[in-house]
């Protein structure tokens, strides 16, 4: 009897360390094929961009019709896109950089474009659906070089570094339905416009008081863009801003209007077409009306080298 008892105990005993061995063996399995989240709470960085050059060249020699000797144009452009999205947080940073210059046998070297935009956003979620934000604005727009007006054989100082520029600050919600649109509405903005240049100045250009560098303005201010390939090898990128100064004719809205299409031809070369609309109602343009706002237009037109800067991650 007493060997029963102990041989029972010790089959029990035995079963009792398998199947402690089985569930250690299982929950060991179990814990080795779950995988870790990752850490979304880090800040995650991407980036891209493109850079395009657009050359043209033109030579005559002994050509009975006439024309300049030698003419070549040059327009390049730069985009740079940095963006952070993580939990209830974005940031969006764009930089864009255009500049264009002519040269002609007859007419010398002309600028024909020259922009530099600095646009920074950065938005805290306020609803569930990931589209709406409470956003703070950033932007800084002006060019590099000196610009002239020409008429004739004869030019007149129009623009240069900081002259004019201008400055945006801005509180406001921001709309995101998709990555491709967004759209900024501030009820409040504050908008500086800057004329760093003496002569100009003196002449109370873009706005600025005579003898003054720059002046304060206090307005309702709205920005949409979009971005999208709209067609297989065809895309558009664009971008308008609206300003309305309460201070003086807030139903004069001022008005900055881009747009960029890109027609690829292959991976390096792409025929490119810009549209770029102002209208300011503090900028008098002289001509048949004088002294009187006017719409600006720019349009430029090339097919030349486009390399996009693929996406990364930082």
């Amino acid at each position: 009897m007493k060997n029963w008892l102990f041989i029972s105990f010790f089959l029990t005993f035995c079963g009792l360390n398998a199947q402690e061995i089985v569930v250690k063996r299982i929950s060991g399995d179990i814990f080795k094929s779950v995988k870790k989240e990752a850490d979304t709470s880090k800040w995650k960085w991407k980036r891209n961009g493109i850079v395009g050059v657009n050359i043209a060249q033109g030579a005559l020699s002994n050509w009975a019709a006439g024309g300049d000797n030698f003419s070549m144009s040059i327009n390049t452009n730069f985009s740079y896109y940095i963006y952070h999205r993580a939990k209830r947080y974005t940031w969006d940073n764009s930089f864009d950089f255009n500049f264009g210059l002519v040269q002609a046998t007859t007419l010398g070297s002309r600028k024909n474009d020259d922009r530099i935009d600095l646009l920074s956003k950065f938005g805290y979620k306020v609803d569930t659906l990931n589209k709406w934000y409470a956003s703070m604005l950033f932007n800084f727009r002006s060019q590099l070089f000196d610009g002239y007006n020409y008429s004739g054989s004869s030019s007149t100082f129009s623009s240069s570094f900081l002259s004019p520029a201008y400055i945006i600050l801005s509180v406001g919600m921001d709309y995101k339905p998709s990555p491709k649109f967004s759209l900024f509405v501030s009820p409040l903005t504050s908008r500086w416009v800057i004329v760093a240049n003496d002569y100009l100045s003196k002449k109370g250009a873009y706005g600025v008081p005579i003898n003054k560098h720059s002046v304060g303005e206090l307005g309702a201010y709205v920005t949409m863009s979009y971005v999208n390939e709209i067609a297989t090898n065809i895309s558009y990128r664009g971008r308008m801003d609206l300003f309305s100064n309460y201070k003086n004719n807030p139903q004069n809205v001022d008005i900055f209007f881009t747009n960029m299409f890109s027609f690829r031809i292959n991976k390096l070369f792409s025929a490119t077409y810009n549209l770029d609309l102002i209208y300011d109602d503090d900028i008098k343009i002289f001509g048949s009306n004088k002294n009187a706002p006017r719409l600006q237009l720019k349009s430029l037109i090339g097919i030349g080298f486009l390399m996009r800067l693929e996406p990364k991650k930082i």
